[in-house]
């Protein structure tokens, strides 16, 4: 954060982005624990729904960062923190 100069409406989407993080790492860590699929009533087997919530928040992570739109180039010394893209005038 000491890099950027982020508004409030950034830092709730920074937030977000951080959530969707955790619960992709934790449904990866499910999956590594439980598997990929499981055996149903029926003796099918289905994909575990841990493979769902990863999905879903891998997409919510990398549209959370993209919407930040904080690639920009490396800082110079004793220069300000660079500005969001879609901030400039």
């Amino acid at each position: 954060m000491a890099d950027f100069d982020l508004e409030q409406h950034h830092l709730r989407l920074l937030q977000a982005a951080a959530e969707s993080w955790d619960r992709m790492q934790a449904a990866r860590a499910a999956i590594g624990k439980h598997g990929l699929t499981f055996v149903d009533s029926n003796g099918n087997p289905k994909a575990r729904p841990e493979i769902a919530i990863e999905r879903d928040a891998k997409i919510g992570f990398a549209r959370l960062i993209r919407e930040l739109d904080l690639d920009v180039e490396a800082p110079t010394e004793g220069r300000r923190p660079p500005a969001i893209r879609s901030n400039r005038g």
